[in-house]
């Protein structure tokens, strides 16, 4: 039997699991997968971040990236450019921009679709306890 504890970090894992599914489907109607979106979020939300920052943004290996963004640049929607020194800079271009677009707009509604089980407050208290959670854990990750 579970304790609180463990059922705490199951509901946690379930709930993200459900929302990574919901997400998958809804941004194949965009021509995207989850992966690819966070990966132009992130590119967008920093143009010209490097390979390793955008890693570490999107919760993955430097390698995972690297392929990730090769994907990326074959399917025409992210630019690499030479950096300073073997740095590689990644921008969003035109056809990306319009990925995006599309994609936070599904994502928008299949988020406010799932949690619209919860009020407006009890979403704004559920934030502030994840972020206080992640905020505690950023000391263990350095």
């Amino acid at each position: 039997m579970l304790n609180h504890i463990q059922q705490l970090g199951r509901a946690v894992k379930q709930a993200q699991y459900r929302q990574h599914r919901a997400l998958e489907t809804a941004l194949a109607t965009a021509g995207t997968t989850l992966a690819q979106w966070d990966a132009l979020r992130a590119i967008g939300n920093t143009p010209g971040a490097s390979s390793h920052d955008l890693a570490v943004a999107t919760f993955q290996t430097d390698q995972a990236f690297g392929t990730l963004a090769n994907r990326l640049v074959a399917q025409g929607l992210i630019e690499r450019r030479a950096g300073e020194g073997r740095r590689i800079e990644h921008f969003l271009n035109k056809q990306g921009e319009r990925i995006l677009a599309a994609a936070n707009d599904i994502a928008t509604q299949v988020l406010s679709n799932k949690f619209t089980v919860l009020s407006a407050s009890e979403q704004k208290q559920l934030l502030k306890l994840l972020t206080r959670l992640v905020e505690a854990d950023e000391g263990d990750l350095g």
